[in-house]
């Protein structure tokens, strides 16, 4: 129930970020798109506007009969009107000269689009945007708006670029609502692209934990395995001592068995010599050799560990690195450490850490066995 929870609320999650992302994406694709689509018809129809009166004030040079002109204007914005844009010449009264639709010539334009008021002006894309923008496009129809007026040279005409709002309105509508349908097909793909690769790395990790934790069950039973043979062992030592206590006269002529009965050591400016059952672990530091009983006192001695570890019962003593000779009577227990290594607990305590590396870890083992 947790995990459906979690793949659940990752799903949320990420579904949310995307909408968050996609919004602003989107707005922000859409904007550009527009302003590209704009600004085209913008510069064409600044450059239209400016052929055509070059064209006919070239005529008005030639000194050709104004119904000359009127009929080769009419012929050059003939074919203009793609239903989106197109040109249309007019004289200063408003009185139509020239236009797409010849039904229209002749005609005088509506004060709204009276030239007067709109002379000298030239709209930018963020104007034009904001116009189309709120056009209502439920039919296309909008109204046909002036973006350019271009005076024909020595005249009273004047070359007009118009564009129909609605018709430009509808483009950018559809083409908004084509982002949106991609960010939404995307979104949907991602996300569920997302949760799968969420479960399937969620199941791989899960698989890894299941591994690590069978290796870490056997290896704590390997533990008490070992820990439950440290007491048996450590038992077995403390019977062996009793019997030599018991019997000292057989282990008497037999010291190399035995091993040394003491250590002569330095306490200050003291000598004081320690039984070797009196030991709890030898360490070196800094180059100098301590011996520390099973009281915790500290001594030092001037013998090496090599000199020492030859001379102990190597039944009580472990050389359990190049630092530590270690009493089995003074492992209390035994944990695991790092990558198969094992790491002894000792009384009294020891302020270093007694460190058995992987290579010695299985003769350790052997050792406690015997």
């Amino acid at each position: 129930m947790r995990k459906d929870r979690l793949y659940l609320y990752t799903f949320l999650a990420i579904t949310l970020l995307f909408v968050i992302i996609g919004g602003i994406a989107s707005k922000y694709f859409v904007r550009l798109s527009a302003e590209q689509l704009l600004n085209t018809y913008l510069e064409t129809s600044k450059r239209e506007t400016k052929e055509i009166a070059v064209l006919v004030s070239t005529q008005f040079d030639a000194q050709l009969p104004k119904e000359n002109i009127q009929q080769n204007a009419q012929k050059s914005i003939q074919n203009t009107n793609d239903g989106i844009s197109f040109v249309s010449i007019f004289d200063w009264s408003g009185k139509r000269i020239a236009h797409p639709d010849i039904t229209l010539i002749g005609t005088k334009m509506s004060k709204g689009d009276s030239p007067v008021s709109t002379m000298n002006t030239e709209m930018g894309f963020n104007e034009f945007y904001a116009l189309v923008d709120k056009v209502d496009t439920k039919g296309n129809v909008g109204p046909i708006e002036i973006l350019f007026l271009n005076p024909v040279p020595n005249s009273d005409w004047i070359v007009a670029a118009h564009a129909n709002t609605g018709k430009l309105a509808a483009q950018l509508r559809t083409l908004r609502n084509r982002f949106y349908a991609m960010f939404s097909i995307m979104g949907f793909a991602m996300v569920l692209t997302s949760v799968i690769a969420v479960r399937f790395i969620g199941s791989l990790y899960e698989q890894r934990l299941e591994l690590k934790n069978e290796v870490l069950e056997s290896e704590v039973i390997g533990l008490a395995k070992l820990n439950k043979d440290l007491n048996k062992y450590q038992e077995k030592v403390n019977e062996s001592l009793s019997q030599q206590e018991a019997q000292p006269q057989e282990t008497a002529g037999n010291p190399k068995e035995q091993g040394k009965k003491r250590i002569l050591t330095y306490l200050r400016n003291e000598l004081l010599p320690i039984a070797t059952e009196e030991i709890a672990y030898i360490y070196t530091e800094n180059t100098i050799t301590y011996v520390v009983d099973v009281h915790g006192k500290r001594s030092t001695t001037n013998s090496s560990l090599d000199e020492l570890y030859n001379g102990l019962d190597s039944s009580f003593f472990y050389r359990a690195n190049r630092q530590f000779i270690i009493a089995i009577a003074a492992i209390e227990k035994i944990i695991r450490y790092g990558n198969n290594q094992l790491k002894l607990v000792v009384n009294p305590n020891s302020e270093i850490d007694i460190i058995i590396g992987k290579n010695k870890a299985s003769e350790f083992k052997q050792w406690l066995n015997l």
